[in-house]
Formats: structure tokens, sequence, C-alpha cells
């Protein structure tokens, strides 16, 4: 395996790492809305590395030419190569609903308390409500996508 391809499953551990961080330490004590925006942040960080590093081992391989920079594309493209595997193409989907929520435009309430909550106005007028429950349980599949991705492509065990 090339050493890029390393470096963008390591740059998405990172992230991963560092978004569980923040949920069990950051968000535990704070109890902030600016918490939950970073571990968003986090998580969207996360997939596109691990999409990145997927795309690097096509190109390497000369299933494709290039890696676009663009998220959206990268997303198509993932989409693409990847349409015969029953995770990836839904954690394309969950990337562009974690992208929406990061851009929109949000309100505050409940914070330092057990029920902090933000409120997200995405464009399609569709209000989404995150809170420590819901932002915990996204973690855990960004978190169980990541280990999908790290025992099939980047690490599968030889039979």
């Amino acid at each position: 395996m090339p050493e890029e391809i390393n470096e963008h499953f390591e740059e998405s551990r990172e992230e991963l790492k560092r978004a569980d961080h923040l949920i069990f330490v950051s968000l535990k004590y704070t109890r902030t809305v600016d918490v939950i925006k970073h571990i968003v942040e986090r998580l969207i960080n996360c997939i596109d590395f691990a999409f990145t590093g997927l795309l690097d081992e096509l190109v390497e391989n000369g299933k494709i030419e290039e890696i676009p920079a663009a998220i959206l594309p990268k997303c198509k493209l993932i989409k693409e190569q990847f349409e015969d595997d029953d995770h990836i193409p839904d954690m394309v989907d969950f990337l562009l609903l974690l992208r929406k929520i990061n851009r929109a435009k949000f309100e505050r309430s409940s914070e330092f308390r057990r029920h902090v909550t933000m409120t997200a106005h995405l464009v399609d007028d569709e209000i989404m409500k995150l809170d420590i429950d819901l932002i915990t349980e996204y973690f855990k599949e960004t978190k169980h996508f990541f280990e999908y991705i790290w025992s099939k492509y980047v690490m599968p065990e030889e039979d």
C-alpha cells in the first residue's frame, strides 16, 4: 500500500479520535453548541479523508485518473466506484447530510445543560435538532464506517 493512502486513512483515524474526545470529554463538561458544531466538522473530515484514501487506491490501481478536489464530485465518484458495496453509498448520503447541517444557520438552546441542542435550519426548509444523543449516534455511525473501511480496504485479513 502506498504511503499516501496510509496518510489519508491515518488522518481519518486522527479526526475520529478528535471527535471522540470532543464527545466524551469536551461535550460532557461544557455542553455547548460550539462543541456539537466542532464534532460535526470532525465527522465530515473523517469521512472525507477515508473517501480520499479509497480514491487514492483506485488511482494507484489505474481504475480512475484523478481525485476531484471538491467534495461533491468526490462523493459522486465514490458512489459510482463503490455502488456494489453495502455501506459506502449510504455513507456518502450521510456525509452530505452532515455538510448541510454544518453549513446551515443554527440556533442554540439549553446550553450548559444535559439537553443542549443545536437547531439547524437546512436549505430545504427542513429543521434538524442535534442534541448529545443524536451527535453521539452520528459519531458511532462514523466510527463503525471507519472500522468497516479499515477492515475491508486498508488492512483486509488474508484468507
